[in-house]
């Protein structure tokens, strides 16, 4: 693969020349652009368009004079072919907002090189590999004041707690301010189905699929997970879909 073109914002100059230095210094990178505003950072985008040479990811800040990072990040998913977007920032607050955008990481400043280098891999990976016909996609999720961001393609099932969803991965559980209504229609290419109300599964990790006197349970991993009467027929077909490929 060649390497990766990438625009760096930032309004304050030596947090801009920090990370552009960081950012040169990975072997992954081939070119790094740097813009002080989102005005400067869409100008270089359609530069990059017009020459051919597109950019492939925006190392984005979030508190910037005129144009924010966030809505510069919601104006570059419109974008017919959108640069991959990772948030260099130093609030956590916007978390979710990230989410919402789709953004490969969300990093707070001070940048450490190790979580930078990370976030890079994300964009080299999703800028050069399929995921075995599914859409792997990221959550932000607060652990002792940090902000991970937890890949679809970890999470077994997901369940429901009012305007917040419990992903249940294979070591853990992480509580999200985001409905589950909300992940079912994000996540619906990753290989999610919704099971129940209060239940979203990554078909995948279904092991047993169960029909007794009319109630309908699946079994992923040791928890046994309700199936409601309106998703059990759908659900069953797809499993035996699934079964003959």
């Amino acid at each position: 693969m060649a390497g990766l073109r990438v625009l760096a914002v930032d309004d304050e100059l030596p947090a801009l020349e920090d990370l552009s230095y960081l950012l040169r210094a990975d072997p992954r990178i081939d070119e790094v652009l740097t813009a002080r505003d989102g005005a400067a950072a869409l100008r270089q985008l359609d530069r990059g368009i017009a020459e051919g040479r597109p950019v492939d990811a925006v190392f984005l800040d979030i508190r910037m004079r005129g144009l924010d990072g966030v809505v510069l990040g919601r104006l570059l998913a419109q974008f017919a072919n959108p640069p991959r977007v990772v948030f260099v920032t130093a609030y956590e607050e916007h978390a979710v907002d990230a989410f919402e955008i789709k953004a490969e990481d969300y990093l707070l400043k001070p940048v450490r090189p190790e979580r930078l280098a990370e976030a890079i891999r994300r964009v080299a990976l999703s800028s050069d590999v399929a995921l075995d016909g599914e859409d792997a996609d990221t959550i932000p999720v607060e652990l002792g004041g940090v902000t991970r961001f937890v890949s679809s393609a970890d999470v077994v099932y997901v369940e429901a707690h009012g305007d917040y969803a419990r992903l249940h991965t294979q070591t853990g559980t992480h509580l999200v301010r985001i409905p589950l209504n909300t992940l079912e229609e994000r996540w619906a290419t990753a290989g999610f189905v919704r099971v129940h109300r209060s239940h979203l599964v990554a078909v995948k990790h279904i092991e047993e699929l169960h029909i007794d006197s009319g109630r309908c349970t699946v079994t992923v991993g040791s928890t046994e997970i309700p199936v409601s009467r309106r998703h059990t027929r759908e659900l069953r077909d797809l499993l035996v879909r699934r079964a003959k490929r």
